[in-house]
């Protein structure tokens, strides 16, 4: 491939620089604009490694090399089809000079589209880590957040005046390379030499366009090859990463897969007396008799962006959450729970309705109208007064409808409802959020549900000017920083900052009669992407599984007797085990599990458990179990197989790995066909 692209890479060269004199005008125009916009690429890729770098220091060749061939992609599409045009004599601005400033102007355009896009992706990366796809597109169902976000956390104003001054540039020099090749001389060639050249410049575009020699194009799936999420990241462009998301923004349901797959997940989840033909999922579950307390509280807190390996419950040598670390010692702690999918929206539907969300492109499952309806195990808790406090608004990403729809008379608390005051785009502080809502249930007479949703450890990072005296910023190297999983000091003490909410809200619960009934249950709503370092093996950091690795924590001394757990885990699997301590029946009709069943315990200590993980801007799916992990490439079908507990190579064994690709399988398509089949009672 090497050699291909050199000798393509090197005939365009020598077309543009050797024989210049025997091209026409057009063609040498196409080739001169088509150059300038890769040295753009490319020192746009070169500025992003400075910007970004490299969690594990390597050569980084490959990537650019990789990086470089997607560059030509998207520079060989639009000069094709300017060239194309142009051998149309009125199209052809070298015959009509009028047209001149038309063509000058598209080009400007594209280099508009350029900035644009890149400066989206920086954004993008520096936020979540990831390479701009589609599911940005999401930002703007709520425009007006995220732009308060964005003139909140980034130096807009300097943008803009760059930005101004970068596209004046460019007009300068797509205007100078026009001028220069318009009072330029042609040799004068005759047809056959005309049609030999007007070939081999046909078969460089589509070379580039197509990518390599071979039958399968170059495909968005080929940076997976290059052994790093950091080198995957840096040889996309955001063109390439956002079409390649799209793409698959409309997957159907295969409902011959489902049928398929159905045995076997039935199996995995106990379902009673299974038919394939109606395809029954549900499993109703008796109340435990194993437990004392009957009818507790349940205060289960969706932490943002609570990454496991940035904790101290993880060994952080930061250590970032002391509080939530001696927390954890005192209850229930699951060190090995994921969020099957990443994103806060997707983190609560999840945790809401038991089913991943496994959409690729520019929406999420809470946005979408024809799934509104969900069954949830929260209707189960009959008795019980459900609470649902947000420090901002429930409009954003419908979260509302999810919750307004299907939990049967919420109460929800929002930014309005507060006495405390707005400090930025995501409402009123964190630790206001918990005081507030630890007054509201301190009034509650019947047995309550409540979830609490942070937002704090979120750009733009604001700390309350009325908690500086008791919460002190610290102030790291930057090299210590990104040692330990960190992007900027802002990023740390936010992370701490949660923290101290933490302890405040439990100080404040201790005070009051509901703490001693209470469950508190921690769970991040998905973790971020980054360098783990030594405190997890490198699988964890290369695979991207520090952003969907998050802590959990069943918190009720007065119940529960402390104790850590290694068994896999996630979102899913919180309100079945919640209903489970709490003595409640319930139906369970879609992928969570009662991960502290006493029978399941007694059986084989959770080691049969089985993790799902989706990953929609990699297009990755993933089966976990015990200690291993199966990936599976949504694109091109392809799967392997890694080692989650350390470094070493696992041994091969062929019938894990095909259990683990048809597990993965089954429930990539059952997610989808219970989002559409899994409608509330009565619906």
């Amino acid at each position: 491939m090497l050699c291909s692209y050199n000798l393509a890479f090197c005939t365009l060269c020598s077309l543009y620089f050797c024989g210049m004199k025997y091209l026409s005008k057009n063609t040498r125009w196409v080739l001169a604009n088509g150059l300038l916009f890769l040295l753009l690429l490319t020192l746009l890729r070169l500025i992003f490694c400075l910007v970004f770098k490299n969690p594990q220091p390597s050569s980084l060749w490959d990537a650019f090399f990789l990086g470089l061939r997607f560059d030509l992609r998207i520079i060989a599409i639009p000069s094709l089809f300017v060239w194309l045009l142009t051998l149309i004599p009125f199209l052809n601005p070298f015959r009509k000079p009028a047209l001149s400033k038309v063509w000058n102007v598209f080009y400007l355009l594209l280099a508009v589209a350029v900035l644009v896009f890149y400066t989206a992706d920086f954004g993008h990366y520096a936020y979540l880590h990831q390479r701009l796809n589609a599911s940005a597109l999401s930002y703007l169902r709520d425009l007006r957040i995220s732009s308060t976000m964005v003139w909140q956390s980034y130096p807009v104003i300097r943008w803009i005046i760059f930005a101004i001054l970068f596209i004046l540039l460019l007009r300068w020099l797509i205007r100078k390379n026009f001028n220069r090749i318009a009072q330029s001389s042609s040799l004068p060639t005759k047809k056959p030499a005309r049609f030999a050249i007007s070939v081999v410049f046909i078969f460089l575009m589509a070379f580039f366009i197509f990518g390599r020699l071979g039958q399968y194009p170059l495909r968005w799936s080929d940076v997976q090859g290059l052994g790093s999420d950091y080198k995957a990241s840096l040889a996309l462009n955001p063109f390439q990463s956002f079409a390649s998301t799209m793409a698959f923004k409309d997957d159907k349901i295969d409902m011959q897969k489902v049928r398929e797959h159905y045995l076997e997940l039935a199996a995995y989840y106990g379902v009673p007396n299974p038919n394939i033909d109606s395809l029954n999922f549900a499993r109703t579950v008796p109340a435990r008799d194993s437990f004392s307390f009957s009818q507790p509280n349940v205060v289960l807190v969706i932490c943002e962006s609570f990454s496991g390996y940035k904790s101290s419950m993880y060994g952080n040598p930061l250590n970032t959450t002391p509080f939530f670390d001696s927390l954890s010692k005192g209850g229930v702690f699951f060190e090995r729970c994921f969020s099957p999918c990443f994103g806060t929206a997707r983190g609560i539907w999840a945790t809401i309705t038991g089913i991943p969300d496994v959409t690729i492109g520019p929406t999420t499952n809470t946005r979408n109208p024809a799934i509104v309806s969900q069954h949830s195990i929260l209707n189960d808790f009959t008795n019980y007064e459900k609470l649902y406090f947000i420090g901002g608004s429930f409009s954003w990403a419908n979260i509302r409808g999810l919750l307004k729809h299907n939990i049967d008379n919420v109460h929800l608390y929002e930014q309005e409802d507060y006495v405390a005051p707005k400090i930025d785009v995501w409402g009123i502080s964190d630790k206001n959020v918990f005081l507030e809502a630890n007054k509201v249930l301190a009034q509650q007479t019947r047995p309550f549900f409540s979830v609490i949703q942070t937002a704090d450890n979120h750009r733009p990072y604001t700390i309350p000017a009325e908690d500086e005296q008791a919460f002190k910023k610290l102030t790291l190297p930057t090299d210590t920083l990104h040692k330990y999983g960190f992007e900027s000091n802002e990023e740390f003490n936010a992370f701490r900052y949660t923290d101290f909410c933490y302890q405040k809200f439990m100080e404040a619960a201790r005070q009051e009669k509901y703490y001693d009934n209470t469950i508190f249950i921690f769970v991040g709503d998905h973790g971020i992407r980054g360098n783990a370092g030594e405190m997890f093996p490198k699988v964890w950091t290369e695979q991207g599984l520090t952003c969907q690795h998050i802590p959990l924590l069943f918190y009720a001394p007065k119940m529960l007797v402390p104790k850590r757990l290694s068994y896999l885990c996630s979102q899913l699997d919180i309100l079945p085990t919640a209903a489970g301590l709490s003595k409640i029946p319930y139906t369970n009709t879609t992928l969570g599990t009662d991960i502290l069943d006493p029978k399941m315990l007694v059986k084989d200590s959770g080691a049969h458990k089985r993790l799902i993980i989706f990953d929609d801007n990699k297009q990755l799916a993933g089966t976990g179990y015990q200690g291993t992990f199966f990936e599976k490439n949504i694109a091109d079908k392809s799967g392997k197989i890694f080692n989650l507990k350390n470094n070493n190579p696992l041994p091969p064994n062929d019938s894990l790995q095909k259990s683990l690709q048809s597990f993965t399988e089954g429930w990539l398509e059952w997610a989808k066909y219970l989002a559409y089949h899994n409608k509330k009672k009565g619906e």
